[in-house]
């Protein structure tokens, strides 16, 4: 990670970050941009709207952080916070594409600022409008608004208590000391993570060295925690779909896990920018992006001079190496306090620490032994989609090498190598993500994939049972972000007035705006 401290110096002029605004602002693009958040100073954010804007501050507490507002003109854009909107189902379907006024933001201060503290942040980060049909995407993701950033969250099996699906919510930075809990692994010391390239605040709580989140303790049935943790990720995969197809039985793996634990119908909200390696990592780290290093899929670094991609093929085997130094895994923390403990990530990047990964073997240019015939749909499929659309093929595939690899480590032995039961394994599912976006998160291939990766999720409880320690695992079931459906009326792009105004930029990730680079 870049060594750059964060602050003013690290911004364009006021006039030229101005100049860029007025152009966002204007009511040309109103369909297209929500907001624009900056940082125009050390623990000073804005964040701008057609019709308002607020200026807020954040002060260091003993036990973190407060944050108070500054100044307010017209509407304030960051005023709803409202972690239940939209939710269950049929509110998000009677919302449609829901406008600023309608919006809500949930953390939206902590969310804005850490941001901010990254040496990388940009000077302008441009959040699109829910109804923005900005690439060929059916179903997009990205922005602060709720529907994008919730994701679903269950706990369930050994240690956890069965309250079913009820009305809470949480953060998926809260997830990583959340497990280690479940683990019976205790609370100690660690750090509240700081502005980059200051310390951070000490914790007591802390489960990992470095720790946003907080363990959800009311969760855990005291006196019975398992040996074994289990967590599956549905990638971009839309909680209300997901609960709604438990409900009626298209999902009964899903349904299973909510019959032995509990299910947070408000979901768990991803941190700002709600994507895919950002939150990855925020889920295996409990930090926020500005915060453990990953800060977007791309970025750029000013001081290398260069774009950074930590989401592509040919990149995310080496994703890690962007973790900021004092930052550890799961896998890290489980081995920092029980050095013996095996632990395994499958098709994970964030995959530090861990005994078996994937991505390892990329790394030691092993792919080719996880490759499965090609010519022949695997199990759990839906053909005609498989058929139809190239990327639900890949990720179907992509999902079958994923489920080869846990259920025969589950079954004792992979590779040539034999493992005992893990103490710890994460699994991530990339299918409901692929056809999320392909046909938004409510048509039939959305459906289809949720149908398909609930049975893989069955294989893998299967496999549990078959190792005989089901009785001692535990589940968690996560996403790394939500997923919305788009207009696909309102297409364009805020790129083409900016150029039109003479502003030089580099807009990375599709609202990172870098200025005079």
């Amino acid at each position: 990670m870049s060594s750059t401290t964060s602050g003013p110096s690290r911004t364009a002029p006021d006039d030229r970050r101005r100049a860029a605004l007025d152009v966002l602002l204007d009511p040309g693009l109103e369909s297209l941009v929500e907001m624009i958040l900056s940082s125009p100073a050390p623990d000073t954010y804005e964040a701008h709207a057609i019709d308002g804007a607020v200026r807020f501050r954040r002060r260091p507490t003993r036990s973190g952080w407060t944050f108070e507002v500054d100044s307010v003109e017209g509407r304030d854009p960051l005023a709803d916070q409202d972690p239940t909107r939209f939710a269950p189902l049929a509110a998000e379907l009677a919302a449609g594409y829901p406008d600023r006024k309608a919006n809500s933001y949930p953390y939206a201060w902590e969310h804005v600022a850490q941001i901010f503290d990254h040496p990388c942040a940009p000077d302008l980060c441009v959040l699109h409008t829910a109804a923005h049909h900005q690439q060929e995407h059916r179903g997009e993701h990205g922005s602060l608004g709720v529907v994008q950033a919730r994701a679903p969250f269950i706990l369930a099996g050994a240690g956890v208590r069965r309250l079913g699906l009820v009305d809470r919510h949480c953060r998926l930075i809260d997830v990583a000391p959340t497990l280690l809990a479940l683990l019976g692994i205790g609370a100690g010391a660690g750090v509240r993570p700081g502005v980059s390239g200051t310390p951070g605040q000490p914790r007591p709580d802390a489960y990992l060295a470095s720790q946003d989140g907080d363990a959800l303790v009311e969760l855990l049935d005291e006196g019975a925690a398992p040996q074994h943790v289990v967590a599956v990720l549905f990638d971009g995969c839309n909680p209300n779909r997901l609960y709604d197809m438990a409900a009626s039985g298209e999902a009964p793996n899903v349904a299973r896990l909510l019959g032995l634990g509990t299910g947070y119908r408000y979901g768990a909200m991803a941190s700002l920018p709600t994507v895919t390696l950002a939150n990855h990592t925020s889920l295996l780290t409990g930090c926020h992006p500005g915060h453990h290093g990953v800060l977007h899929n791309a970025w750029y670094d000013r001081d290398l001079g260069r774009q950074v991609v930590t989401e592509s093929p040919a990149t995310w085997q080496e994703a890690m190496r962007w973790l900021a130094p004092g930052v550890e895994t799961i896998h890290q923390a489980i081995k920092r306090r029980r050095p013996g403990a095996v632990t395994v990530s499958v098709n994970e990047p964030a995959d530090s620490g861990a005994d078996y990964s994937t991505f390892d073997l990329f790394r030691q240019g092993r792919t080719d032994e996880l490759l499965p015939d090609f010519s022949v749909l695997p199990p759990f499929t839906a053909e005609s989609f498989a058929d139809a659309d190239e990327s639900y093929r890949w990720s179907t595939f992509a999902d079958e090498v994923a489920l080869r690899q846990a259920t025969a480590i589950w079954g004792g032995s992979h590779l040539g190598i034999d493992y005992p039961p893990p103490v710890f394994m994460w699994v991530s599912f990339s299918l409901t993500d692929s056809a999320f976006h392909e046909g938004g998160p409510h048509g039939d291939i959305a459906k289809a994939a949720v149908r398909d990766t609930d049975a893989r999720l069955g294989a893998v409880l299967d496999a549990v049972e078959g190792a005989g320690v089901f009785d001692r695992t535990a589940f968690c079931l996560v996403a790394d972000h939500g997923m919305e459906e788009n207009d696909l009326q309102v297409t364009g792009n805020w790129e083409d007035p900016l150029r039109a105004a003479g502003i030089s930029f580099r807009d990375e990730a599709s609202g990172f705006l870098y200025l005079d680079v």
